[in-house]
């Protein structure tokens, strides 16, 4: 209740201070101009124009014209974005009541001007921000179509997928996975449970998104506890950022399907303003098949996937409103789940009879030897549905000239089917959210915003791995970020307080406070490259399954004994980038190391419970020491170099090697680019894992060729984009080192999709 009370008395002081008009923060600049889409005389309709670094974001009009009223005096980075065409970026030095033009013309070619809205929380550059991030935009995302969030960013810079099969795929940052991995929607969490199992799914319908965001390293300032190793963030075309009012329709409409799962997929988006008001709505459905291995068949890898939204919104002068309803639903095979599940209630406490794959040695001799006629079949049905409500003011005359709201109450059910009906446990998240930031007017150089998140959550589980009593779980949070933009040097300085509070039924309440912070600088080098370093320290409490589960868990492979006694994990980290962003040269380099206290994992007893290897939940101080790094060279007009690689070495600092960390990879490609066509192939290579956790299993390296080809047709008022994508072309065996099921299920085959997109604006 105390803290409550301190809470709502810095909300009101935050509103007060962005109510207090100011003479000395007037601004009177304007700044106008047109986007035309290259080679066709057209302006670009509904293009989106980015002013950096305020994050102002307005859209052109039926002639391709824009223009923004009252900003400051200031240096400004100028983008202009649409669709699949290539970004265009300018600068401009405004002077005090300038009126300047700036004009754009849009083309087609290999480089984007990457944006990102979580990484500061204001729309700006991949290049300009203090993190690391890596992006894929929605034409991308049409070309890669797939059910699990991890299917969808695998082979991203500094990106792994862990699985338990197709449909429970989960992005693994830099080697941080589950809980220190935290999965938004927009800028709040989606509410789903795949960071506490690696049979729960993360389902994502890709195709009805804006652009995913990936923030690489400690994302806690903004997010919370749970992004200690980073964020995800599948960004909307209604996302939170959504300040502006257009008239008129526009939308998409793509299908696509593939060979070796048999999958197929259609999905479309509306987008229909009228005056101050729109209205929107999305619409989709995905389903595969099993997939086939070089192997042959991997069973039960079949996916299904229906999804759908609809909502409206206000934008007034200064104020706007929108809510939106969202839902997705469908069901998912976890392969040779039903093995395991059919032992429970079997003592073995002979090692490794039960395969125990991904994190503990596997006995795959027993069950590929074994036919059980009684073995379940095990899949997972869910459901997801939010309801989101954004709002705030816009060009107010105080110290707050932007104030942005958000509220998000979740309901995520998922049920552990065997055999088709038998409802083997039931998962129930309820989430309750409610985010408000206040952007700073900037005074010079200096601009930055405040904040505060309030979290309410009710878990609750039955059934045979109901292994937590249930819980309710509390946040509250306040931070800030600042940042100093002297053009010889920017500075950014960041710090949130988070508290998080457990209460199990029929158990002791369980509370944790910590502090996160945060500093970089950025400095230039020549006029297209930058040097960042930075620092941060950062906090995570124990996750609701660290503290409480006791039992068998199949999709962890073990039995898991919960410590109610864990501490708070305390992270430092420092890393260094090296950026270059020009015309025919963009890349960037990456060294990481964070070193974690008190760091949470399963450390496994020698003894099998219910053929699963009993494993508890310990504190030791770890290291995560890496680095990455990417090239995409023009060595001629229609030809570009891609060269990228990433590895990591995680591990304890007593020396043992943790599980589930990446090996060594990377890639080289080239575009080649006539007109709208584009031909793309790439190899990737990954190196041997044999840094290992205890009885966890080594895997080989591997090479594996892909190939992606497309056409794209922009006009005035739509732009068409048909690609092929064959994945896997020389039909390599091969075995994903992050995957539970490593040793009995490799990766997917040779295979083709075929996929075509239309945009109308």
């Amino acid at each position: 209740m105390q803290k409550n009370k301190r809470l709502t008395k810095w909300i009101r002081i935050l509103v007060l201070l962005g109510g207090c008009g100011s003479a000395a923060f007037a601004a009177n600049g304007r700044l106008s101009g047109t986007v035309t889409i290259a080679g066709t005389g057209f302006g670009a309709h509904h293009a989106t124009v980015l002013i950096s670094p305020l994050g102002i974001t307005t859209l052109t009009d039926e002639a391709g014209h824009y223009s923004v009223d009252g900003l400051p005096p200031g240096r400004y980075e100028i983008i202009a974005h649409l669709h699949a065409l290539t970004d265009e970026r300018k600068t401009i030095a405004l002077a005090e009541g300038q009126m300047a033009t700036v004009d754009f013309d849009l083309r087609l070619s290999p480089l984007r001007q990457e944006l990102t809205v979580t990484a500061s929380g204001t729309e700006s550059t991949v290049y300009d921000a203090f993190q690391s991030v890596a992006t894929m935009d929605s034409i991308q995302l049409k070309e890669k179509t797939a059910f699990g969030l991890g299917e969808v960013l695998d082979r991203q810079l500094g990106v792994a997928k862990r699985s338990f099969g197709p449909g429970s795929s989960r992005p693994i940052l830099r080697g941080f996975d589950g809980d220190r991995v935290l999965i938004l929607q927009d800028g709040l969490p989606t509410g789903t449970l795949s960071s506490q199992s690696g049979e729960h799914g993360e389902p994502v319908d890709a195709a009805d998104l804006e652009r995913i965001e990936v923030v690489k390293g400690p994302a806690s300032l903004l997010y919370g506890s749970g992004a200690i190793g980073g964020v995800v963030n599948s960004v909307t075309e209604h996302h939170m950022f959504h300040e502006h009012a257009h008239e008129g329709l526009r939308g998409h409409f793509s299908t696509g399907g593939g060979s070796n799962n048999r999958q197929a997929g259609a999905s479309g988006s509306f987008e229909y303003g009228y005056r101050n008001w729109m209205a929107w709505g999305t619409a989709g459905r995905q389903v595969a098949g099993d997939y086939y291995s070089p192997e042959g068949r991997v069973e039960n890898s079949k996916t299904r996937l229906t999804s759908g939204s609809f909502g409206w919104g206000w934008f007034g002068a200064k104020p706007f409103v929108n809510l939106t309803y969202s839902t997705n639903r469908g069901r998912f095979g976890v392969p040779y789940a039903g093995h395991f599940h059919g032992s429970h209630g079997e003592e073995r406490n002979e090692t490794g009879k039960i395969g125990t794959h991904g994190l503990f040695r596997a006995a795959e001799a027993e069950a590929r030897e074994e036919e059980i006629e009684t073995e379940a079949q095990v899949d997972e049905v869910f459901r997801w549905q939010n309801l989101r409500w954004n709002g705030g003011f816009r060009d107010l005359s105080g110290l707050f000239p932007r104030v942005h709201f958000s509220a998000a109450y979740t309901l995520w059910n998922h049920r552990e089917v065997e055999n088709g009906d038998y409802a083997a446990t039931d998962f129930r998240n309820r989430l309750l959210q409610l985010r408000g930031i206040f952007d700073q007017r900037p005074a010079g150089p200096w601009k930055g915003s405040w904040g505060f998140q309030v979290v309410s959550r009710k878990y609750r589980a039955t059934g045979e791995e109901a292994l937590s009593p249930p819980v309710d779980q509390g946040g509250l949070a306040l931070f800030g970020l600042q940042e100093f933009d002297f053009q010889k040097a920017k500075f950014q300085v960041a710090g949130r307080v988070d508290h998080t509070g457990y209460d199990p039924h029929g158990g002791s309440r369980k509370s944790f406070t910590g502090f996160s912070g945060a500093a970089g600088v950025r400095l230039p080098l020549g006029r297209q490259g930058s040097l960042v370093a930075s620092y941060n320290h950062a906090f995570r409490a124990p996750a609701l399954e660290e503290l409480f589960n006791y039992g068998p868990h199949v999709g962890n492979m073990a039995f898991e004994i919960g410590n109610s006694n864990l501490q708070k994990e305390a992270g430092n980290g420092v890393e260094l980038s090296l950026r270059r962003d020009s015309s025919r040269v963009r890349g960037e380099w990456n060294l990481f190391l964070y070193r974690i206290g008190d760091f949470v994992y399963m450390s496994p007893t020698g003894e099998f419970r219910n053929g699963l290897q009993v494993v508890n939940f310990l504190q030791k101080d770890s290291r995560f020491l890496g680095s990455e790094a990417r090239l995409d060279l023009g060595v001629h007009p229609l030809f570009w170099l891609n060269l990228g690689f990433d590895a990591v070495r995680a591990r304890l600092e007593e020396g043992a090697s943790l599980p589930r960390i990446p090996p060594f990879r990377s890639r080289i490609g080239f575009d080649f680019r006539t007109g709208g066509f584009s031909l793309r192939p790439e190899l990737v290579l990954a190196g041997a894992q044999k840094r290992v956790f205890e009885n966890e299993t080594p895997t080989a390296g591997y090479g594996v060729v892909h190939l992606t080809a497309s056409y794209t047709l922009p006009a005035r008022h739509y732009l068409q984009v048909i690609s092929v994508s064959t994945y896997n072309l020389n039909d390599r065996l091969y075995r994903n080192h992050c995957s539970f099921l490593k040793e009995l299920a490799p990766e997917a085959g040779r295979g083709i999709r075929l996929n075509y997109s239309l945009h109308f604006f």
